[in-house]
């Protein structure tokens, strides 16, 4: 089975305007009807870091989940994060970005490589603790711009470390839009056959152009998670590449459709939120 994971708030955390709390919501209400495995809604992360997301617990309030067979996901970045996101038991996944960069996990997160392996243990406790499951992000899993070390082989040691820590869903994640197919397959390919207990996603960044091929080269290597955004809007704000956007969910489902998958989504629910994505994004 294909779990699509719909990512608002990935899509929205790089606009500089504000968007209203009300309107954040409302667009999410309206992602809940689709039939998304997961929404990635949103994030307990410092205000001054990411200025959009400042209103998650605000729009938490607002969803509307009775209806709503998806999931949710929020990003934190720490363990005041985690604790602020645990606070609400409607939260099902806590989403943390680790980077086989180093420049890049500075960046992202203002820790070390080694600080940030300390807070997904913490992380991954207290999720434990309270019936939760985290999603560790390998953020730069495909190389990264900066001239820091990577190879496979890398990927593999960071995946055994989190093995060994029980984490039971990884989403490598092309942060600057990098990957080719061939990298994609060999990758999910290896791991995933080195370690079927965990579930591993794809969260890439990608040329619209690209998109399909990207898709199935995962679903050859294993693949079964997708991350996407509605049109390909936003991209990570930290990684400072405009070129680059999320996979377009609409691309995606028409790829995996055309590959033979049934994805059981609610086509009249996903119209109304791209026409809604259309005002949020482009007011």
């Amino acid at each position: 089975m294909i779990k699509l994971i719909e990512c608002p708030r990935d899509a929205m955390q790089g606009i500089p305007e504000f968007i209203d709390t009300a309107i954040k919501a409302a667009y999410i209400n309206q992602l809940l009807e689709v039939g998304f495995d997961t929404v990635d809604f949103g994030s307990f992360v410092s205000p001054k870091a990411i200025p959009q997301m400042r209103d998650t617990a605000e729009v938490m309030e607002l969803l509307d989940l009775h209806q709503s067979k998806s999931k949710l996901l929020a990003i934190v970045a720490n363990i005041r994060g985690a604790e602020d996101a645990l606070r609400f038991p409607e939260i099902d996944f806590l989403g943390f970005p680790l980077s086989i960069s180093e420049t890049f996990q500075q960046r992202n997160t203002n820790a070390s490589i080694a600080e940030a392996l300390k807070t997904v243990e913490a992380v991954q406790n207290l999720c434990e603790s309270k019936g939760k499951k985290q999603v560790v992000y390998l953020s730069m899993g495909f190389g990264n711009p900066y001239g820091d070390p990577y190879s496979p082989e890398m990927v593999a040691e960071f995946v055994e470390i989190l093995a060994q820590l029980q984490i039971e869903i990884i989403s490598l994640s092309d942060t600057v839009g990098v990957a080719t197919p061939e990298l994609i397959q060999k990758l999910f390919e290896v791991q995933s056959q080195a370690f079927p207990q965990i579930e591993f996603g794809a969260h890439l960044h990608s040329r619209p152009e690209a998109i399909g091929e990207k898709v199935i080269a995962g679903l050859k290597g294993g693949c079964k998670r997708f991350d996407g955004a509605i049109m390909g809007y936003g991209g990570c704000p930290m990684a400072k590449d405009d070129l680059v956007g999320n996979m377009a969910t609409e691309l995606m489902i028409q790829t995996l459709e055309q590959e033979g998958y049934d994805l059981d989504l609610k086509k009249s629910e996903l119209q109304e939120a791209m026409k809604l994505a259309k005002f949020v994004f482009n007011p």
